[in-house]
This record gives structure tokens, C-alpha cells and sequence, in this order.
């Protein structure tokens, strides 16, 4: 799949960090030569007065916003600005816990939605859950930790593949990125090493060479651990600078992503995941 028309949801406040990751974010568009669209959400909450002034008398709720939209989008617009990279900028007002639901409806008109990702978030978590499996959609997430530091680059590419359908969508999601590769490794996570996955590694491996692709494949061993500390690890001794992989159910997702809290760190760099469902 050719990725040419990208999403970028942005929530939040500009931090340093969020900033450099927008850069990052913009020139990985511009290295697939995609126009961009970025959506600031601004979601608002109801606060009530912290001091009651009489008890015959009805307040209202004051509704304030918990983001800075405008910030946000004046990063990304100094961002596209400094590589000339074709884009569409929006602001969309949101109750608070609305923004998923709302990021994934407008995830489905694009090739791709690319994010910051905050470790430790809620709110991202949300946001990234909805556009996984809500979408349709393949996401790229791109660590805000050390952002300024991480090159654009996915010359080395890892694909974690178990057969599943999630993960054959994700392969047939990124493509066109394991094309301009110079290294792609399938990796199957696994204590059973049976014939059957043996074959199916394979079988990866001529699927990909027929698309021009050429690919080695690994079995590596769990040995008690989690699949996501175990590609944690990987990307880490491989020096990866993507892991392409299945998005399953919310509890596997939580195992993989989050709840393992894989650093997916790359001689001391966090690595970009592209994920399907």
C-alpha cells in the first residue's frame, strides 16, 4: 500500500517534547511523500467553582479547555513550514473523553495516522486503542521520549509475525515501507518451534521476496518472558529502527505495548511501531 494522505491527531500541551516529536512526525509524511493532515483537539471539561458563595445560589459549571490546540498546531506549522511538506490543519472542539472515538472516525479517510505517544498516558493509550481498532487503519507510533534525537529512518525493520491475521495486515499495511529497507527481519516469538510455524516463516519470506523484499526469518525463544519483552529485547540487540506487528484484543495489546511497558530501545533510542488490526 502506497502511504500518501497521513493523519496526525495532536492532544495535549506543546511540550519540548511533543514538539520535537511533531517534527519527527512531519518529516516521516515527507519521507513518504504525503500530504499530512494534522487535528488539534481541544476537549473541554466542566469545573465547578471552588468556592460556594451562597447555597440558594445555582452556578453553572465553567467549562475550560484541557488542551492547547493552538500551540500545537503552531509546532506542526513551524514543522511543515521548514520542509515545505504538504499539509491541512484543523482544530476540533471535543467533550473530554470523546477525542478516540471522534480521531478514529476521521483516521478512516487516510493511509495512515502517525502519533506521538507519551509513556504512562491514559489519554494516549485511549486515543491509540481507538484508532487501532476503530479505524481500519494501520498507525505508526512515534515515541515523544528522546524524539529530538531519532533519526527518520526505517533502513532496519523488524516483523513480528505469528500467523495471524492482525499480523497479515500488518505486513500488507507496510509494504511499500519494507521496500525501501536494507534489512527486514521476521521474527516469531515462541517456546514451541514447530513445523508448522517453521513453514509459515518461510512462507513469509517468499511472499516478501515476490514484492521484492528480501527478508531472513528467526524463531526466538520466550522462555517464560512476555512476547513484548522479548521484542523489546530484539529491537534492542538488533539495532531496529521499526517493529511492525499485529494489534490483537485490548488485554494482548496491553501485554505488547503497555502493560509490558517495552521501552523498544535501540542503543539507547526508542523505535517507531507500526501496528494493524
Amino acid at each position: 500500500m502506497a502511504i500518501k494522505d497521513v493523519f496526525l491527531p495532536l492532544l495535549g500541551d506543546p511540550s519540548p517534547g511533543v514538539i520535537s516529536a511533531i517534527a519527527k512526525c512531519v518529516n516521516a509524511a515527507a519521507s513518504f511523500d504525503a500530504e499530512i493532515t494534522a487535528l488539534a483537539i481541544e476537549e473541554d471539561v466542566p469545573v465547578r467553582p471552588r468556592v460556594m458563595i451562597s447555597a440558594d445560589l445555582n452556578l453553572s459549571d465553567e467549562v475550560k479547555s484541557t488542551t492547547d490546540a493552538q500551540g500545537l498546531l503552531k509546532a506542526f506549522d513551524a514543522a511543515v513550514a521548514e520542509i515545505g511538506v504538504r499539509n491541512v490543519q484543523r482544530v476540533a472542539h471535543l467533550t473530554a473523553g470523546d477525542a478516540p472515538e471522534y480521531l478514529a472516525l476521521c483516521a478512516r479517510l487516510k493511509d495512515l495516522s502517525i502519533v506521538p505517544v507519551k509513556p504512562y498516558d491514559d489519554r494516549a493509550e485511549r486515543v491509540i486503542e481507538g484508532l487501532i481498532f476503530k479505524s481500519g487503519r494501520p498507525i505508526l507510533l512515534c515515541p515523544e521520549e528522546m524524539a529530538a534525537e531519532r533519526p527518520v529512518n526505517f533502513d532496519r525493520i523488524i516483523v513480528a509475525w505469528d500467523h495471524s491475521a492482525p499480523a497479515a495486515r500488518a505486513v500488507g499495511d507496510a509494504l511499500s515501507m519494507l521496500r525501501r529497507a536494507r534489512d527486514v527481519q521476521i521474527i516469531t516469538a515462541t517456546d514451541d518451534n514447530t513445523l508448522a510455524e517453521q513453514q509459515s516463516g518461510a512462507a513469509m519470506v517468499r511472499h516478501l521476496a515476490e514484492h521484492g523484499i528480501k527478508a531472513s526469518f528467526e524463531m526466538v525463544r520466550i522462555d517464560g518472558s512476555s512476547v513484548g519483552k522479548i521484542l523489546e529485547a530484539e529491537v534492542k540487540a538488533r539495532g531496529i529502527d521499526l517493529l511492525v506487528m499485529g494489534a490483537y484484543g485490548h488485554s494482548r495489546l496491553s501485554e505488547r505495548v503497555w502493560g509490558a511497558r517495552p521501552r523498544l530501545s535501540s542503543g539507547g533510542r526508542l523505535c517507531w511501531v507500526m501496528m494493524s488490526h
